[in-house]
């Protein structure tokens, strides 16, 4: 096993994991048990589409439209498998556990070890999936348990836990004015319909403007 991939790999794993606690304090928050907040990390294991069933459901969204912005968000997970299929050439149960353990920090750390060869990137895919993995719902359960503890979680102000979250996770991906301008504009178009549409529906409405900036880049 590679040294320097084991420990970028941990270092993710771990780093990532934490971002559970804020997740399984927002589920209580959004009126979710601890057995629920568990069962979202342990199966959907998907944290942007994990907040944003939180968001919508805690905000008196429907499931369905829970659902559809959860599956908007994961979509992105149908990309990487199309490159990490060729690298990990699975089968079979081996094929189910890598998809469910395809997401954005396994796929990156693989693919960040390509100077190093195709082993060290099944290692770096291998290590991330499952290191995130287990820290995400330990971290989950201890946020959920604490958040029940203090009793009201919006009196603690942890409700804001999921815009926070989702700030966090997308801030470091804006690195360049086109991206920044795509992000502020689906902002001001969610904030604009929040008032007219259900829950959740001004988050799914912003895919639009996905649409046309990437049609607009394409001219």
């Amino acid at each position: 096993m590679n040294r320097a991939t084991a420990t970028q790999s941990f270092g993710v794993s771990f780093t990532v994991g934490l971002y559970g606690t804020a997740f399984g304090a927002a589920s209580i928050a959004a009126g979710f048990s601890v057995l629920q907040t568990c069962l979202l990390s342990l199966l959907t294991f998907s944290g942007a589409s994990q907040f944003a069933v939180a968001g919508v459901m805690g905000a008196g969204g429907t499931a369905i439209s829970a659902i559809a912005t959860a599956s908007l968000l994961g979509t992105r997970n149908m990309l990487y498998a199309l490159r990490m299929a060729p690298l990990l050439r699975v089968t079979g149960i081996k094929k189910v556990i890598a998809a469910h353990i395809t997401i954005d920090e396994s796929t990156g750390v693989a693919i960040s070890q390509e100077k190093l060869g195709t082993q060290a990137m099944k290692q770096g895919f291998w290590l991330t999936g499952f290191g995130v993995y287990t820290f995400w719902n330990i971290f989950t359960l201890l946020g959920a348990l604490g958040a029940q503890a203090m009793g009201n979680p919006s009196a603690w102000g942890l409700d804001a836990a999921v815009p926070a979250a989702f700030l966090g996770l997308l801030w470091p991906n804006l690195t360049n004015n086109f991206e920044r301008v795509l992000a502020v504009s689906a902002l001001v178009m969610a904030v604009v319909l929040s008032p007219v549409l259900s829950a959740g529906l001004p988050i799914i409405s912003t895919v639009v403007l996905a649409v046309v900036f990437g049609w607009k880049a394409r001219i």
